[in-house]
């Protein structure tokens, strides 16, 4: 089993953890990534864009003149697309672009980017992250203790207020549980910091 070094918030080394292999030491699959990291992106879509079509804008009930004699092109209505006013062609209407992704290719993505977390060295383990106060330049000083990358995931075993709110307006962090962990935020990092007992917790569910 893979080891890594479980480090206290001044960068010290406390103890040892053993990592599952199934979980965090399988052979990244690059294409199941992929997939749920598309997925992801497409259900932050709105799908709220919508365009006026001929029947929808306001006016041309009328006939703008008579269908032949007049040496102009036939028309029915002045709201048909070519006109100015017209209604739109073919526009954008409200859609949904998320689709479903079967639940074994979701945990083979997330085993896979723990995986390959570990693999490059960017996962770190924290015994915990106690902070005595809502304070941003606390929760700076213990990133750049342990040496956290630029872009920052910080995974909580369960809700905690005082990391959130310190953490918050550091520039690159990002708190998040593990009951709402995925697989873009993990690879969209430079380093992923997981509490000790957010591993025990991520093991207990993808084991």
């Amino acid at each position: 089993m893979a080891k890594l070094a479980v480090l206290d918030t001044k960068g010290k080394k406390v103890s040892d953890i053993e990592l599952n292999d199934s979980i965090f030491a399988i052979e990244p699959n690059t294409s199941a990534m992929h997939l749920v990291v598309v997925n992801y992106l497409a259900n932050q879509r709105q799908g709220t864009q919508s365009t006026l079509t001929r029947s929808e804008v306001s006016g041309g009930g009328k006939k703008p003149w008579r269908q032949k004699g007049t040496g102009h092109a036939r028309q029915g209505s002045t709201r048909a697309p070519q006109w100015y006013h017209g209604g739109i062609a073919l526009g954008p209407k409200p859609r949904t672009y998320g689709f479903s992704i079967n639940k074994k290719v979701r945990r083979l993505a997330m085993k896979s980017a723990l995986s390959s977390k570990v693999a490059a060295d960017e996962m770190i383990v924290l015994d915990d992250f106690k902070l005595d106060a809502i304070k941003t330049k606390d929760a700076a000083a213990a990133l750049n203790a342990i040496k956290a990358g630029k872009k920052t995931l910080i995974v909580l075993p369960e809700k905690n207020d005082v990391v959130y709110k310190s953490a918050r307006n550091i520039a690159g962090a990002k708190v998040t549980l593990v009951s709402t962990l995925n697989v873009y935020d993990i690879l969209n990092c430079d380093t992923i910091v997981v509490l000790k007992d957010a591993v025990t917790k991520i093991e207990e569910v993808y084991a």
